[in-house]
């Protein structure tokens, strides 16, 4: 049996949009998630919104019901309902199953993925999304996919003419079969500290800075459990840790430049969301030239990666020679009461509760642009 939720009156269908958020997943960034999620569902405004919470546990279950997130974080889930989108552009909507009810079906207008990591921000829940033939918040496949894979990322900004810190792509099959063979090409990236990095993951996860060989391996190791491939990195020597916050479709904007002070030896997981002891200077004391190279290396990277809705780019500035290398974009910026990415935007003058109204917006529009695309191949006789 199948029922669709009606909503209160008619007058309200017409005024409100249904908003599906969207949060936790398979990945290493799961926690990370429900509090950006928690961020997010705080300011959208009910007046304005049908709020719909969608929990994706650990091991891939896509749950739903009231106070879905209050659920996940306190690790009590049982009295959630399964839910689902299907592939199929002819069968739209969220799909929730219930002992009592059977099988209802709720229009969605905007799917707002919160999902940091693997299985959300690389393209593969874009995807999904892109079948279905849905509005999304965020960036698409492919912008989501090289966004995320560090080493084919620096490859297409190399291409681009965007200057990053050297490295090298290793395979976790490398490492099991040869690990002393991996640490020499480790050491020929550069001069200690390096950095290893699982290629597809965020937030500092698995990431360990290296001053000796021993830390190469086990660095490699940590990095190893997260991704198949694994990123070895020149560190830069005691760099300025720079950010941007993008927003936009094919005409993206770009804030203003704030600068992370580490409470730690570099920003790692434990400095971003445990300790919560690290500076954040915004605006950033650069200069007029300095602002404008890294503002305009921000665009063009996510112009060159196909990106919309919202990015961060960050990037570090050696205190010796002046340079500026772009470390990574993200395209789910991390969305906590203590991200970079609102509080640049706030600096700029719009404040969180505008931003997700922008960021719902921008998924519409994107839709629109992909409903203008041909999907069939008709012959000229």
């Amino acid at each position: 049996m199948t029922t669709t939720l009606q909503h209160p009156t008619m007058e309200a269908q017409k005024r409100k949009k249904t908003i599906a958020v969207l949060f936790g997943g398979r990945s290493g960034e799961h926690e990370v998630s429900l509090m950006s999620a928690r961020s997010v569902l705080a300011v959208l405004d009910h007046a304005r919104y049908d709020v719909i919470e969608i929990g994706i546990t650990h091991t891939g279950a896509w749950l739903t019901g009231k106070n879905a997130l209050a659920a996940f974080e306190q690790g009590r889930t049982e009295s959630l309902l399964p839910a689902s989108i299907l592939p199929d552009r002819t069968r739209p909507g969220l799909y929730i199953i219930s002992s009592d009810k059977g099988e209802t079906h709720i229009d969605v207008d905007v799917y707002f993925p919160v999902l940091h990591g693997t299985y959300g921000e690389d393209g593969t829940i874009q995807g999904l999304f892109e079948m279905a033939d849905v509005a999304y918040v965020g960036a698409g496949v492919i912008g989501s996919a090289v966004g995320m894979e560090k080493g084919v990322f620096k490859d297409v900004m190399t291409a681009n003419g965007v200057t990053v810190v050297e490295s090298i792509v290793v395979l976790r099959s490398e490492i099991e079969k040869d690990m002393e063979g991996v640490v020499k090409r480790a050491e020929s990236v550069g001069a200690y500290p390096l950095f290893i990095k699982p290629a597809n993951l965020g937030s500092s996860v698995g990431v360990t800075k290296c001053h000796t060989r021993a830390d190469i391996a086990e660095g490699l190791l940590e990095a190893a459990q997260y991704d198949r491939r694994v990123l070895i990195e020149r560190g830069v020597q005691h760099p300025r840790e720079i950010e941007i916050s993008l927003l936009g479709n094919d005409t993206p904007q770009a804030s203003v430049p704030g600068e992370i002070i580490p409470g730690a030896d570099f920003y790692s997981y434990d400095a971003k969301y445990v300790l919560d002891n690290a500076q954040l200077r915004i605006p950033a004391a650069l200069s007029e030239a300095q602002t404008e190279e890294i503002r305009e290396m921000a665009l063009r990277a996510f112009k060159a990666v196909d990106c919309c809705g919202m990015a961060r780019a960050d990037f570090l500035l050696d205190p010796i020679s002046g340079e500026i290398f772009l470390n990574e974009i993200n395209t789910i910026p991390g969305f906590t009461r203590i991200s970079m990415y609102p509080k640049l935007w706030e600096a700029s003058g719009m404040p969180y509760p505008a931003l997700v109204d922008r960021l719902i917006d921008l998924a519409i529009e994107r839709k629109s642009e992909r409903d203008h695309s041909v999907r069939e191949f008709r012959r000229v006789a």
